[in-house]
């Protein structure tokens, strides 16, 4: 699975962004969808994840109530709707597919959220 981020970009606090991230894969596979995130200086942050169907998500607590994740799968599509944005989410956001053992990986969106 190829995936593409897109979406980031210079913010003020308290505002909004929506990254997308588009899947390649075969057409049998399922797989799921999420988000991590990586702040200078600072390790691998989980963000979100979604199941195939879509009836799962999860969330960082951090995140909870501020950011929303969606799919699209005849898009083969991952957003991740963020409001209310603070500073401590800069950071380059990078998507994820899961199946089984198997985790893809793109190459990330940066966000960056002024004060």
């Amino acid at each position: 699975v190829q995936l593409q981020a897109s979406g980031g970009g210079l913010v003020q606090a308290g505002g909004s962004l929506r990254l997308s991230c588009a899947a390649s894969a075969r057409t049998d596979q399922t797989y799921a969808l999420g988000w991590y995130r990586q702040a200078p200086g600072k390790e691998r942050e989980f963000v979100a994840a979604i199941t195939w169907s879509g009836t799962r998500t999860d969330y960082a607590d951090s995140m909870k109530g501020r950011f929303n994740i969606s799919r699209d799968n005849a898009k083969h599509t991952v957003y991740l709707q963020m409001n209310n944005l603070q500073v401590d989410d800069t950071a380059v956001y990078v998507c994820y597919s899961q199946e089984g053992d198997e985790y893809f990986y793109g190459r990330g969106t940066l966000v960056t959220v002024s004060s």
